[in-house]
């Protein structure tokens, strides 16, 4: 049935860390471990990733994608990680024809792998690898009202429990992440993290409102601090054009010490 998935905006840790025991991971962990519980095993999953970036939207459509490990300077074992789970071409074909019917030119990707901003989180939620998985990648323009306007186009999909998942980060400043505390750098941290909750859970706020927001996000308090670059927050962009409304739940986590958030969006309220 149309409109029957959960959506959800992850924000999943810096590279393979969250695999690999690293302890300032240990709350993404337990969240996207309650986040799994919290709704019904999907049966399939449409991710979108802050680590791909093409010049339209592109969908990777093999049949059995191969990982892609695109970090590096990690120990050995971060390049052996395995999460075997099949592609799925049909729900490949069914995006792009979806983002083509609002007028936006979509392709197919047979040879491209899954990368981190799939495995990572998904092999915490669901390590049995057995729910098939297909990639959407950004635009590389980063144009916000583009990421909405291709999550609108998700609306049209007709997929019975779906999840989408928007996998970035809420705060992804990586100079931040491994400089010396500061109590400037913990405020804007906390100062966009409470904007940024106030503007995806707020039901008070109008959907133009909330939209224009979106659109309009680095006039955001502390944005380019907290997003020297928006690849890791514009999943989020896509993930709420797909849902249309006020996030449903909240989810907050600690990671690498700096707060983040993660959206759930649930069948019965969008």
């Amino acid at each position: 049935m149309k409109n029957q998935r959960n959506i959800v905006y992850l924000s999943h840790g810096g590279g393979p860390m969250p695999l690999l025991g690293d302890p300032n991971h240990r709350e993404m962990i337990e969240t996207l471990k309650a986040i799994a519980r919290d709704i019904p095993k999907p049966s399939a999953i449409l991710v979108i990733s802050a680590h791909w970036e093409s010049d339209q939207p592109t969908v990777t459509s093999g049949a059995m994608p191969e990982l892609i490990y695109d970090y590096y300077g990690f120990p050995e074992e971060a390049y052996s990680i395995q999460y075997p789970c099949a592609g799925k071409p049909k729900l490949a074909l069914d995006v792009v024809e979806a983002i083509a019917r609002l007028g936006i030119d979509a392709t197919l990707d047979e040879s491209r792998g899954f990368d981190h901003g799939l495995f990572v989180p998904l092999k915490l939620m669901y390590p049995e690898a057995d729910i098939p998985c297909v990639q959407l990648s950004l635009v590389n323009t980063l144009d916000p009202q583009l990421h909405l306007e291709i999550g609108k186009a998700l609306q049209n999909l007709d997929w019975d429990n779906l999840l989408i998942v928007g996998s970035g980060f809420s705060f992804h400043n990586m100079r931040a992440f491994f400089a010396e505390d500061s109590s400037e750098a913990n405020a804007n941290n906390l100062e966009f993290d409470a904007w940024l909750r106030e503007t995806m859970s707020d039901r008070a706020l109008a959907e133009t409102t909330r939209e224009q927001r979106l659109v309009n996000w680095d006039l955001a308090p502390a944005a380019r601090f907290c997003h020297p670059r928006e690849e890791h927050l514009l999943p989020l962009h896509v993930c709420y054009g797909a849902a249309g409304g006020a996030s449903d739940n909240v989810y907050r986590a600690e990671i690498l010490k700096k707060q983040s958030s993660m959206f759930l969006w649930t069948p019965s309220n969008h």
